[in-house]
Order: structure tokens, then sequence, then C-alpha cells
């Protein structure tokens, strides 16, 4: 349920209303809006009379969230939520694109990829640290070492980072070096690790799981915002399905569809969503089209000798093309895609 409180209704009130909420065994989560205050509940409300509420001073209506997911549900927050990463504001007007190489795989080619980026306008860097592979015997990443040089691209370049975690246990030092905390598809379930990501600040890039409906995609963003943390990105990255022409099957429906089901920004993958690098353009153009708040592509300047998702990968001068094409399709729809200043280039 959502409490809607009246136009002008005061402090007092408020917490009146919350009091009781609590009295009733629930959470109560404040919502401001520009005119007036919001109260959702969290927890059982079988218990709940909403007409007791109801004739409550200062309340103006009781609101059911018919949806299982109620922190992430638009019934809760009608306005879109806009999450900052770095100098980044995703989920507003511009498009983010967000760029980097699947895996840090030493200090020289992170560095002189991070360079080339940045000299396309790139403002966010993506690269893994710990990496989740089906193989236990595929490269699984450089670990802290792999953070350090994540920090030291910021330090150069001024691009924000965001790099996956893995377990409950790196958390902590993952944040200490990211701007944004990754959750891959295969942890988009491992609900003490989205929990964990939920009690600290860092903003959360919660990808949906290979075999997950949107609606356990948004129950996974639940897990976070349950906890506290309300900077919550969403990302369609393709699920598996009979299909073998591609890695997976990119759901572009899905990007409109959460657009309506949720408040919370909404971005894309299209380079796990196809696992082919000449597809990469074609559906990231498609994924902007069809609403998404912002794009994470993954780029090599050598993808034949890359030590992960080397056939995915973009070359810099390709990924310069996809920049390009994506201005259009974006100022075609009223946005833009957001990139450094040139003179902030250097």
């Amino acid at each position: 349920m959502l409490v809607v409180m009246r136009v002008g209704a005061d402090n007092a009130e408020v917490e009146h209303v919350m009091d009781r909420i609590r009295e009733f065994g629930n959470t109560p989560v404040l919502a401001a809006g520009t005119e007036r205050v919001c109260i959702g509940m969290l927890g059982d409300e079988r218990g709940i009379n909403p007409d007791e509420i109801l004739m409550m001073s200062g309340v103006d209506r009781v609101v059911p969230i018919l949806a299982p997911y109620k922190l992430a549900s638009r019934d809760f927050q009608p306005t879109d939520t806009i999450v900052q990463v770095g100098d980044q504001a995703i989920g507003g007007k511009d498009v983010v694109f967000m760029a980097g190489p699947c895996s840090v795989e030493s200090r020289a080619q992170t560095m002189e990829l991070a360079a080339m980026l940045h000299e396309l306008g790139v403002r966010i860097f993506r690269g893994g640290a710990f990496k989740p592979r089906t193989s236990p015997y595929a490269f699984q990443g450089m670990g802290e070492s792999g953070l350090q040089i994540l920090a030291d691209v910021r330090e150069k370049y001024g691009m924000a980072i965001v790099t996956e975690v893995m377990g409950t246990e790196e958390v902590g030092l993952v944040a200490q070096y990211a701007d944004m905390l990754q959750i891959g598809t295969r942890n988009m379930q491992n609900y003490r690790l989205l929990e964990a990501v939920g009690q600290q600040p860092k903003p959360v890039l919660l990808k949906r799981g290979m075999s997950s409906t949107l609606e356990e995609l948004l129950l996974a963003a639940e897990y976070i915002l349950s906890q506290g943390n309300r900077n919550v990105v969403v990302c369609e990255r393709g699920i598996r399905t009979f299909e073998r022409a591609t890695r997976y099957t990119f759901d572009v429906n899905a990007i409109p569809m959460l657009k309506l089901l949720t408040h919370l920004p909404v971005v894309a993958d299209p380079s796990h969503g196809t696992g082919r690098w000449d597809l990469v353009v074609p559906i990231s153009r498609a994924a902007v089209a069809a609403g998404a708040d912002g794009l994470i592509v993954e780029v090599h300047q050598r993808p034949e000798e890359a030590l992960s998702d080397g056939a995915q990968s973009l070359r810099p001068d390709r990924c310069a093309t996809l920049i390009e094409e994506l201005r259009r399709v974006s100022r075609a729809i009223g946005r833009d895609v957001a990139q450094v200043p040139v003179a902030a280039r250097g």
C-alpha cells in the first residue's frame, strides 16, 4: 500500500502515520514529491485496514500497490529515478555510454585503452577485476591489483569506474575502488549479495539473469532497494532461448516494458546480448530507440588477443562509429549521448 498525504500535510501528521504503520508491524518508506509526501509500506499488509489509515489526519488517499516489487514499482514512485555515477546522471535526458574491456588484463592494456576511450568522450569506464567464468580454468581476473589499475584510470582520465562484485566478502573491497558496483547475470538471484550491496551507498548496476523474467529482475532490485540503497540501475543483457545464431537473445521488448513497470533507469548491454561485435552497433541503435537510458559496451584495442569475450568486443575505431550513430538516433528521439567536452579531453 501507498499512503498519499494531502498537499500541505505537516511533519507531525506524516510522523503519526509512519508510527501507525510501524505499529502494524510494517516498515514505512518516505517518497517525497515536489508537492506532497507519499509513504510506502514494506511487510505483510494483510492485517492492515486501509480505512483506518484513510481517517488519519493529513491523509489524502490509500493506494494499493499490486506489483510484488514495491519500492521498484512506478506505483510507488511515478517519477523517474536519476542515479549519479561520477559526473554522469543515468536516467536523465542524455544517453550514458559506458565502455571498456571485459577484463582488466594488465596495466599497459587498460591504460592504453582508457586513453583511447577518453579521446572519444567516454565518461564511465567498465572493466572486470573479478571474472565469473563458466570454466574454472579460464582467466578469472586480476583481483585487487585489477581494481588498483581501474582506480588509476579514474585518477588519470577522470572517468568513473563500474566493475563487478561476485561475493559478499568482496563488497567492501570493490566499493573502495569502484564508483558503481555491478551484479552480473549469474548473481542476479544471489540474495545475500544483493542485500550486501544494498547496505552500502555506491550505485549498483543490476544485470538481468540469463533465464530470468522481468518480474524476477525487479524483485532482485527490490532486495537492494529494501536495504536502503536507492541508486539502482537495471540492465537488459540478453536471455537464453532456443536460438543458437547468437550467444544470447537480446530482448529489446524488455526496455520499454521496464520503463513502464519501474522508475529505475534502464541500460542495455548489446555485447553480451549478442556475443558478436558485428551486431553490437545495430542492437545498440535499437536499444536507444526503444528508450534505454544508457549502454554498456565491451571495447578492446586488440580483440583477437583478449583474455575474455574478444568476439563481442569492438575496436576503438568501431566504438567511435557507434557513438556517432547513437548520437543521431538519440537526437531523433529528443535525447543526446553524454560525453566529455572536447576542451576537457586535453
